[in-house]
């Protein structure tokens, strides 16, 4: 595959990740049964040092085994990082044809993307893999966020930017419940991702008891153009598959929009007005963009965004 077409395969819909820890097998199938659209087994945080071996041979035959299946799912595998003793053997134990995406955290410059991605390369070219893996790259460091841009244009293999909040502000003493600086910090992310053309995805939200607090944030990220959020218990599934999907009315305004702008095209005017609202070529891409998604999730018809 070139690396054109690379960057053109379709991304997945991933509204919602939800965090398994690799050491606990038996969660495994209840992930997939879940209504997550993604499933995210952590070789890296939730695995004690001294359990890193063990999951990461649990996470090899869950992924190897000929009857597994991901339930419809994308099947996302954080590994250790690439300084890290385990990166090489993570990768070697957890891609086969079931795995979806690697997601490669505390990355901080292109040049460790290139690393990463020559690893994978390898370790596809062993198992005889033709579709290329794809990379959820984390940015979770000053560094990393300062160089996000060229990170998430390194490689045709980056499908996506990870925020991780964690180790980006626990060492500076930043307070996560700072609202400004998150959504500074998100909209630097976002920003880096899209001139790079690749989907941006927010971080956890540790307190799982304040549903509020959850939903708030993700609709604050969902405002800023990110397309999903990370999950770290089942209960936050919902709120995420519903936070990052447009509304009826979205939806509704997408299509005028989209009508109304085919017919201007055709009679070769450049700005219209729908609705009492100027619409011109960036609203009406973003008004498109609405009807792919609504396309994706079956909430119209392909015909009904013709």
């Amino acid at each position: 595959m070139s690396a054109s077409t690379l960057r053109q395969a379709a991304v997945p819909f991933i509204r919602s990740k939800l965090f398994v820890p690799g050491s606990r097998p038996e969660l495994f199938g209840k992930a997939l049964q879940s209504d997550a659209d993604a499933i995210s087994i952590d070789l890296e945080d939730a695995v004690q040092e001294t359990q890193k071996g063990q999951a990461r041979e649990a996470v090899r035959a869950f992924l190897a085994s000929p009857d597994f299946s991901g339930n419809g799912k994308t099947v996302i595998v954080r590994v250790n990082g690439l300084d890290t003793p385990h990166f090489e053997n993570d990768v070697d134990a957890c891609l086969y044809p079931g795995t979806g995406i690697i997601n490669v955290p505390k990355l901080e410059s292109a040049e460790d993307v290139r690393r990463a991605a020559a690893v994978l390369a390898r370790v596809e070219k062993k198992r005889g893999i033709d579709s290329p893996v794809r990379i959820l790259a984390n940015i979770e460091s000053p560094k990393g966020l300062r160089l996000a841009a060229e990170i998430a244009a390194a490689d045709e293999r980056i499908i996506g930017l990870q925020l991780g909040f964690a180790d980006l502000l626990e060492p500076l003493g930043i307070d996560r419940a700072n609202e400004k600086a998150i959504q500074t910090i998100q909209l630097m992310v976002r920003l880096s991702a899209g001139e790079a053309g690749v989907a941006a995805y927010d971080a956890a939200y540790g307190d799982i008891r304040n549903a509020d607090g959850f939903r708030s944030e993700a609709l604050a990220a969902m405002s800023l153009g990110f397309a999903g959020k990370t999950c770290i218990h089942p209960s936050q599934i919902a709120a995420a598959n519903e936070v990052f999907q447009p509304s009826d009315k979205q939806i509704a305004d997408a299509l005028q929009v989209t009508a109304a702008w085919r017919q201007a095209q055709l009679h070769g005017v450049g700005a219209i007005a729908v609705n009492g609202k100027m619409i011109d070529a960036p609203f009406a891409m973003r008004a498109q963009a609405i009807v792919d998604m609504a396309q994706r999730l079956g909430r119209i018809s392909a015909a009904s965004g013709t």
